[in-house]
């Protein structure tokens, strides 16, 4: 947790783990940003899709790779990404491509000189076409530029390997930099402890106060399927008659 706490900028990050029975997979998504156009956005839920969209419409610069869906499912997979590719993987899952190859053409982002990685992540509660792991996998892909230029596709399989009330983190950025350095290695270990507001309100308070933005948790029971979200928006926060703090919803 303090590797987390520790880093002013770890960009956009995801997080993947189960609760503390083991009951219940979770899914963390956060946003940061140090631009106008990057701070001007908040989470939203909508007909179970989690997305970026402008707080105030009229200050969007540039919508191309800031406003995206960021968490949808579909046939038990439920998906969590830092741009446009949670589309792809959507399409693809629904047609019964394989994980991988769906994002085998995807390369990082085009926002020279930074090339942010693409981060994208996968539980899938039941063993599905779309990926031959077992029961409760969840998977991990970084596709990150190489020192020398060339796009680099890392995918992290957990078939067992995270023990209840833990997670895996990744995220874009090593820390602050110029250009900033793309996250690089594993995933790392977490703690999810508490209720899904109580591990909402931990992670928010780790990221940095000046750079943090939005951030989403959803839990999926293993066993009904049923899907619970909190959403915490700091221009809400800031702006509290503008929209609430925590939307959720369940399935």
């Amino acid at each position: 947790m303090e590797r987390l706490r520790n880093n002013p900028y770890p960009g956009r990050g995801i997080v993947m783990g189960f609760d503390a029975e083991g009951k219940t997979a979770i899914q963390i998504y956060w946003v940061m940003g140090r631009s106008k156009n990057s701070r001007n956005r908040k989470l939203v839920l909508k007909d179970g899709v989690v997305k970026t969209v402008p707080f105030r419409k009229r200050l969007v610069e540039d919508p191309s790779l800031i406003i995206y869906n960021a968490m949808r499912s579909i046939n038990g997979a439920h998906i969590v990404t830092n741009g446009h590719q949670t589309d792809a993987l959507f399409e693809g899952i629904k047609n019964e491509e394989h994980f991988p190859d769906v994002l085998s053409q995807w390369s990082e982002e085009p926002d020279k000189p930074n090339y942010t990685p693409r981060i994208s992540g996968i539980v899938f509660p039941k063993k599905t076409s779309a990926w031959s792991g077992d029961t409760s996998s969840m998977v991990f892909s970084e596709i990150r530029r190489s020192r020398s230029g060339q796009t680099i596709h890392e995918y992290y399989p957990y078939n067992s390997g995270i023990l209840p009330g833990f997670g895996k983190c990744i995220h874009t950025y090593e820390g602050d930099g110029k250009p900033l350095p793309s996250f690089r290695g594993n995933p790392y270990s977490v703690l999810l402890e508490g209720s899904i507001d109580q591990i909402a309100k931990t992670y928010w308070d780790l990221l940095d106060k000046n750079n943090r933005v939005a951030l989403a948790v959803k839990t999926i029971d293993l066993e009904s399927g049923d899907v619970d979200y909190r959403i915490i928006n700091k221009l809400s926060i800031l702006h509290p008659r503008a929209v609430l703090v925590f939307q959720f919803s369940r399935n």
